[in-house]
């Protein structure tokens, strides 16, 4: 397809670039104005585009099924710190419904700068299959792409092909993903940049990566057998050229935002120097337990320091060149080094390495009981490099290796492999077999939790005659079919319920991510914590509308913040003040900060009815979190932390230290459990009733009506939602 890009006015293209593979055809409409308007952009024009092009009866599987790659208006504007924010959304092949991923680097921008607001691919290519949008040349193209198995081999055949065309590396930019994502379930996009800045063994340069990780969304990619998507761009130039409504109020809003990095962050969290792996030294402490230790069993470990930002500061991590996934960002938080592989069919190659995030390092060390940051930076290569999300990988790891230890799982039944606590060696070749699908347990963990329970349960029956399921079920830890992230919530209910109902993807921390604020006590109330589930979302998923990042006011408290009284100030309301001037400057706009977030209760509502659809009656059942995710579930673990569980058990029974020693430590803990389940469900309750929806979490009517999301929706769907809220 021949195009002329339409330019960019108030942050869009208003255009969508619309592919089917089935019939090679390509076109590019017009983003409709109401719709643009009301969605935004990003996550929440994804979902519009995926509601719009699916039935019930449509699967992860579905050529109809769209892989859907987002930006928003404020994205790839380098004046303002973090706008390269992008989102991938499809059905997900994991979960079974909506699936969506945020990511960083060049492609969202490029894509805008390409001339288009949003990609929408459907149908099934017949061969492997690349996608190519040449801006400078204003063609899209469908072409037939390498057949290589591993993304880092794809990249440099794509580097290779590109320069070789001509075409500078800086204006290359691509998504990938490569075998591990055809043989699982949760396959991870791949988002491809050059930095011209890293030092590299030869001289500078290197392409560098981020990762649509979370839901699968890379093996819908693969099901449609696109190798890549390729977009060729360059910055655009002038005066004001993203079309900005006041482009001085643009740039004053970087300029405040950028000086506020620039103050705070070496004195706070250290993120240019530590990136989010700084964050394991707090999740780590005594006090809060939230560090998931051998599958969420503890919440803290003496050896954490091994792995935590402050060591990769001082050890690994690369600090010459610029650290920031997209020009402009001071934050500098995306760290990379150096790591020769011990393992796999590249062992003895020294590798750069994109991470660990903290997500990676918690989950690939302390959660497997492993404390060698190397094993964490090949682990986290490994991954990227088979196109496999590190999270889901590293949990049901975690619970295969519970499995081992409690005696569920033999030698035999790993195929040989000895898959325990702290095993390296095991847990680089499970990795490796995972991706290539070479054992059973392998193919079953590809599948998902779900599917590696019932292997689980079914080889424990075929071996002793008993059923294990329920008690599997405890300590598999996932929510709707999305294993968890890393953080173990015992000590905050706040984050028990961002789990189990905020989150409407399943089991992640980006709706809702109030773990830190509600250990520091600053959700001290049922209302406090059901309020803050309303307001946190509305922020974080509104960032994923607009194209930027939310790590410059997350983990960037401004100070500002601290002398507003009215609002929670650990949503740090100064710099949404900022992120507000930066939306009108754009958008031409007046909006508050809080008007401007409000709007994100259309999508989070829209995602919810897409669940309902799934769901139907049980919609509400589904919002629910493992036993482990709340507390002991066994006596020892309850003994590990008595001294915690007794003293608040001690308030909720009204009984004294002498009388509580009387009870056993199974009831105390089946007590516990009970209450804090009880809370868990009450506060779920009041999360429904905030947000509008009924006794099942399901959106009624006039909710749907108030926020004029009802005329949106299709018939099917209208319909089914009328039937089940009446």
């Amino acid at each position: 397809m021949d195009y002329v890009s339409h330019g960019i006015h108030h942050g869009y293209t208003n255009r969508i670039l619309a592919i089917d593979l089935s019939t090679e055809e390509i076109s590019a409409p017009d983003l409709d104005p109401k719709v643009r308007d009301y969605f935004l952009g990003g996550r929440s024009l994804g979902l519009y585009l995926l509601h719009n092009s699916t039935t019930s009866a449509t699967t992860a599987t579905s050529p109809e099924n769209p892989l859907i790659l987002a930006n928003g208006p404020l994205g790839g504007i380098p004046q303002f710190p973090g706008a390269a924010k992008s989102m991938a959304i499809s059905l997900s092949p994991l979960t079974g419904i909506p699936g969506v991923s945020n990511f960083g680097g060049y492609f969202g921008a490029y894509l805008k700068y390409a001339g288009f607001d949003a990609l929408k691919i459907t149908g099934k290519a017949k061969q492997e299959t690349m996608v190519v949008i040449d801006s400078f040349a204003g063609t899209v193209t469908i072409e037939e792409a390498p057949d290589l198995k591993e993304v880092f081999e794809l990249e440099r055949a794509i580097a290779d092909r590109f320069t070789g065309a001509g075409f500078d590396k800086r204006h290359i930019a691509f998504m990938s993903t490569g075998i591990g994502a055809d043989r699982t379930s949760f396959g991870c996009i791949n988002s491809h940049y050059y930095d011209v800045t890293k030092p590299t063994p030869g001289g500078r340069g290197i392409f560098r990566t981020k990762q649509a990780g979370r839901t699968g969304i890379g093996s819908v990619m693969r099901d449609k057998k696109i190798k890549a998507i390729v977009v060729l761009a360059d910055h655009p130039h002038g005066e004001n050229p993203f079309g900005a409504a006041n482009w001085e109020m643009v740039r004053k809003a970087g300029t405040k935002l950028h000086k506020i990095i620039k103050e705070v962050d070496p004195q706070s969290l250290k993120m240019a120097r530590k990136g989010s792996a700084g964050l394991i030294t707090f999740m780590n402490k005594q006090e809060y337990q939230a560090l998931p230790v051998n599958n969420f069993q503890m919440g803290s470990d003496p050896r954490a320091p091994q792995i935590c930002g402050k060591f990769y500061a001082e050890n690994l991590f690369e600090h010459r060149g610029m650290d920031g996934c997209f020009p402009g960002c001071n934050l500098q938080c995306t760290k990379g080094g150096w790591v020769t592989l011990a393992s796999g069919d590249h062992v003895g190659e020294k590798v750069w390495v994109d991470g660990p995030e903290y997500e990676t390092a918690a989950g690939f060390g302390s959660n497997l009981g492993i404390w060698n940051a190397e094993f964490i930076m090949e682990a986290n290569w490994h991954c990227d490099n088979y196109g496999i999300d590190t999270i889901t990988t590293a949990t049901i790891m975690a619970f295969l290796m519970e499995c081992s230890q409690r005696g569920y799982l033999t030698k035999e039944d790993m195929d040989g492999l000895e898959l325990v606590w702290g095993n390296e060696s095991a847990a680089l070749a499970f990795i490796h077999r995972l991706a290539h699908g070479e054992s059973h347990v392998a193919q079953a963990a590809g599948k998902g939790m779900a599917d590696v329970i019932n292997w689980v349960a079914e080889s424990y029956r075929t071996r002793t005659g008993t059923d294990l399921l329920s008690e599997l079920q405890l300590f598999a830890m996932q929510t709707k079919g999305l294993p968890f992230s890393f953080y173990r919530t015992h000590r905050s209910l706040s984050m028990q319920a961002s789990y189990a109902a905020a989150s409407d993807i399943g089991a992640h921390h980006a709706a809702a991510w109030l773990i830190k604020v509600d250990l520091l006590g600053a959700l001290p109330t049922f209302e406090d914590k059901a309020s803050a589930l309303m307001t946190y979302p509305r922020v974080r998923l509104g960032n994923d509308n607009m194209g930027v990042c939310k790590l410059p006011w997350v983990d960037v408290f401004n100070p500002e913040s601290a002398k507003v009284e009215n609002p929670d100030m650990h949503i740090n309301p100064a710099t949404q003040e900022i992120y507000a001037e930066f939306y009108n400057g754009v958008l031409g706009t007046d909006l508050t900060w809080q008007q401007i977030f409000e709007q994100t209760d259309r999508d989070i509502n829209l995602q919810r009815v897409m669940n309902v659809m799934v769901y139907g009656s049980e919609t509400g059942s589904m919002d629910w979190i493992p036993d482990r995710a709340i507390g002991a579930t066994d006596d020892l673990l309850y003994e590990n932390e008595q001294e915690i569980n007794d003293h608040q058990l001690e308030k909720i029974l009204d009984r004294t230290p002498e009388e509580l020693n009387r009870m056993t430590t199974s009831e105390k803990r089946k007590a516990l459990m009970n209450f804090r389940k009880e809370e868990l469900r009450q506060l779920i309750a009041i999360y429904y009733r905030k947000r509008g929806w009924n006794e099942q979490g399901i959106p009624t009517v006039e909710t749907l009506k108030r926020l004029e999301l009802w005329e949106f929706l299709n018939e099917e769907t209208r319909e089914r939602i009328s039937e089940l809220t009446r």
